[in-house]
C-alpha cells in the first residue's frame, strides 16, 4: 500500500523519477527508460522545460503541424498547430484550400477590453458606499501608478473601475468591476497585481473614511482576480461567396447551401448538437493557442461562457443566404498575448510566431477566429455531404495499424487498400491478417 510521501518537490530529478516508478508503476526499470527516452539530447534545452513547472519528469510531446493556404484579409499564412486528433489539420487545411479562390477569410476585432474583479462583503449603508467609491476611484488608480506606467506608455493599462451591488444575489455582496487593455500581453499577471493592489488599497481607506461606522469600515474582501470570461474581447471572422461557386453543379451547390444552414440552426436550437458543433470549432482554436503557447483552458471557459450568453448553450458560427450569397462567419472571445510568458521561453513557441509573421495579439486572435471557422466549415461540410466518419475514419487509418504492430510494407499497401473501402476496426484488422496470412 502506498503512503503520502513528504517533501517530494524537494527531491531531485532523479529521486523524483526513481520513487514514481518505483511506488506507481509495475515495472519500475521499463517506466524510467520511457521517462527517459522524451528528455531532450540538448540539456541544456530540457532544463529549459523542466523548469516550466514543478515536479517536471520529462517531456509530453504532441505533433507540432502546419496547415497552408490561409488567405486572411488577401494575406497568405501557413498556420502551426499543436494537436494529437487525427483529422484536425487535415481539415483546417482543406477549408484553407476551398476558400483560398473564393476570396479567402475576412476579419476584424471587435474589441479588446478585459476583466478583472475585486470581490468584497460590506454591510451597511449602499450610499455610503457609493460616496466612499467616488473618493476612493483616484486613489484606486494611484495605488497602481508603478505598475501601469509602462502599459500606460505603450497605450494600454486601466480602462475603467465601477462599484457593482450584487446584495439582491448574496447578502452584502459587492465588486470591484475592472477593465483593462493590455495591448500585446494576455496580461494576467498585470491585471492580477492590479487587483491585489486594489484590494489593499480599498481596504485601507474603508478603514480612515470618517463616514462609515465602526462595522462599515470593517469591509472584507474575499479575493482578488482577473476574469476568462471576455465577451468584449472579441474577435470575428468570415466567408462569402455566390451560392453558385459551393459546387461545380449549380443544383448541388444550392442543395449543399440549403443543408449547411440549416446544421448550423440545429446548433444553435439544440444544446446537444451546439457542445460537439463547438468543441469541433475548439479543435481549430485550440491547436493554435498551444502552438503559440497562449492559455488554451482559459479561451476554452471564456469561449464557452460566451455560448450561454443569451441563456441558452447555441452554436458560435453562424450562416445565411442572402441574395446569391452565402455567408458564414464566426466572432469568439479571445484573450491572447504575443509577448511574455512562455511566447519568450519556448523555442517551438517562438519559431510558431515567427511563421506567422510576428502577429500582434489582435492579429493573433483573427488567426485563431479563421482556425476556429475553417475547421466548423470543414466538418459541418462533412457532415452534409459524406458524413464524418469517411474521412476521419481514414486519418485514423496510421494510427490502427501501428496499434495492431503493421510493417511499413503492410501500412503502404492497406492505406491503398482503403482508399476505396470503409476503415472500421475490424475492417483495418480482417485485412491486415488477409496480408500476413498470404
Amino acid at each position: 500500500m502506498n503512503t503520502p510521501v513528504e517533501g517530494f518537490s524537494k527531491r531531485s530529478k532523479a529521486e523524483k523519477i526513481n520513487w514514481i516508478a518505483e511506488h506507481y508503476t509495475k515495472d519500475p526499470k521499463a517506466s524510467k527508460a520511457i521517462l527517459e527516452q522524451y528528455w531532450n539530447t540538448n540539456p541544456k534545452m530540457q532544463k529549459l522545460h523542466d523548469e516550466f513547472i514543478e515536479n517536471t519528469l520529462t517531456n509530453y510531446y504532441l505533433p507540432f503541424a502546419i496547415a497552408p493556404n490561409f488567405l486572411i484579409n488577401e494575406k497568405l499564412y501557413a498556420i502551426p498547430m499543436a494537436i494529437e486528433e487525427s483529422s484536425v489539420v487535415a481539415a483546417a487545411s482543406k477549408a484553407a484550400k476551398f476558400w483560398l479562390t473564393r476570396g479567402g477569410f475576412k476579419t476584424e476585432i471587435l474589441g479588446t477590453e478585459k476583466v478583472g474583479q475585486v470581490h468584497f462583503m460590506y454591510r451597511g449603508n449602499n450610499r455610503a458606499l457609493q460616496s466612499f467609491f467616488e473618493e476612493l476611484k483616484p486613489k484606486l488608480h494611484k495605488s497602481v501608478s508603478s505598475i501601469t506606467k509602462n502599459m500606460e506608455k505603450r497605450g494600454g493599462g486601466i480602462r475603467k473601475i465601477e462599484l457593482r451591488n450584487l446584495s439582491d444575489q448574496m447578502e452584502g455582496y459587492y465588486q470591484l468591476h475592472c477593465t483593462f487593455e493590455t495591448l500585446d500581453a494576455m496580461g494576467a499577471n498585470f491585471i492580477n497585481s492590479c487587483l491585489e493592489q486594489f484590494a489593499k488599497t480599498l481596504k485601507e481607506q474603508a478603514q480612515q473614511y470618517d463616514a462609515f461606522s465602526e462595522d462599515e469600515k470593517n469591509l472584507e474582501v474575499v479575493m482578488s482576480i482577473l476574469s476568462n470570461y471576455v465577451p468584449n474581447c472579441l474577435a470575428r471572422a468570415e466567408v462569402s461567396c455566390p451560392v453558385s461557386q459551393l459546387d461545380a453543379d449549380p443544383t448541388l451547390a444550392k442543395e449543399f447551401a440549403n443543408k449547411f444552414i440549416r446544421a448550423i440552426t440545429i446548433a444553435n436550437l439544440e444544446p446537444h448538437r451546439a457542445v460537439t458543433h463547438n468543441k469541433g470549432i475548439m479543435n481549430g482554436v485550440d491547436a493554435v493557442i498551444l502552438a503559440t503557447g497562449n492559455d488554451f483552458r482559459a479561451v476554452e471557459a471564456g469561449v464557452h461562457a460566451y455560448a450561454a450568453k443569451d441563456g441558452r448553450y447555441s452554436s458560435l458560427t453562424h450562416a445565411t443566404v442572402e441574395g446569391d450569397t452565402f455567408k458564414f462567419w464566426i466572432e469568439i472571445p479571445l484573450a491572447l498575448g504575443t509577448v511574455g510568458g512562455l511566447t519568450t521561453l519556448h523555442p517551438l513557441v517562438k519559431l510558431a510566431l515567427e511563421i506567422l509573421q510576428n502577429p500582434s495579439a489582435k492579429a493573433l486572435m483573427e488567426i485563431v477566429a479563421v482556425a476556429g471557422l475553417a475547421q466548423n466549415f470543414a466538418a459541418v461540410r462533412s457532415l452534409v455531404t459524406t458524413g464524418i466518419q469517411k474521412g476521419h475514419m481514414k486519418m485514423h487509418l496510421l494510427n490502427m495499424l501501428n496499434q495492431m504492430g503493421a510493417t511499413e510494407v503492410e501500412k503502404q499497401q492497406l492505406v491503398e487498400h482503403f482508399k476505396h473501402h470503409v476503415v472500421t476496426n475490424a475492417s483495418v484488422k480482417e485485412a491486415l491478417e488477409k496480408i500476413q496470412s498470404q
